[in-house]
């Protein structure tokens, strides 16, 4: 756990790994001017994404990875605020495809950083065993992201219209967009630095 917590600490190495960076600078920017323009709910919606931003630096994954993961979590997070996908009514599947697939990755690296699951690159088929575990770690992001609309929607925010085919058509998008993060892993996250460089874990 200390290594991955000095992984938010150090300096950005190379250029990729600062364009990552000012992506999390922009989320949090991002507060303050969906605050103003759209409110408690803008403000809190981006708050919660420059949190979830910080996975891939604390995870050391790949900067190419980090940085679809910040531009997705960016993009999707402003099309909520904005209501584009109320305007464009597809707009909302390809960035479920993405944004859940990464999401996926990104859960599936943390728990066999955290030791919570073995690394499957050891096995016979580890490509297989890597897309059978991110796709349901997927299935399970999507299902909980359902939910938690219909909390909204219930509770808090009545004016949004959620309906059986648009939460079908949700998660299927999300798993399998999981699958497709899956299939990639090895090239999308990468060797942990922390193993290349030998730092100790406990």
């Amino acid at each position: 756990m200390r290594a991955l917590l000095r992984n938010l600490r150090r300096p950005p190495r190379g250029p990729a790994e600062l364009v990552a960076d000012l992506l999390r600078l922009v989320a949090v920017a991002s507060i303050v001017v969906a605050g103003v323009g759209w409110g408690a709910k803008g403000a809190s919606s981006f708050a919660v994404v420059s949190v979830a931003m910080l996975l891939p630096r604390l995870l050391a994954v790949r900067p190419g990875f980090d940085i679809a993961y910040g531009v997705v979590a960016l993009v999707s997070t402003w099309s909520s605020v904005t209501d584009l996908y109320g305007v464009v009514r597809w707009w909302d599947l390809p960035m479920h495809f993405l944004m859940t697939g990464l999401a996926a990755a990104t859960c599936y690296v943390l728990l066999v950083r955290l030791r919570l699951v073995e690394d499957v690159a050891p096995l016979p088929r580890p490509r297989l065993s890597y897309a059978v575990l991110t796709t349901t770690i997927g299935a399970a992001l999507s299902a909980f992201w359902e939910m938690f609309e219909w909390f909204t929607t219930t509770f808090l925010d009545p004016a949004t219209v959620l309906g059986y085919q648009d939460t079908v058509a949700d998660m299927v998008f999300g798993t399998l967009g999981s699958l497709l993060a899956g299939v990639l892993l090895p090239v999308l996250a990468g060797e942990p630095r922390s193993r290349r460089d030998a730092v100790p874990t406990g």
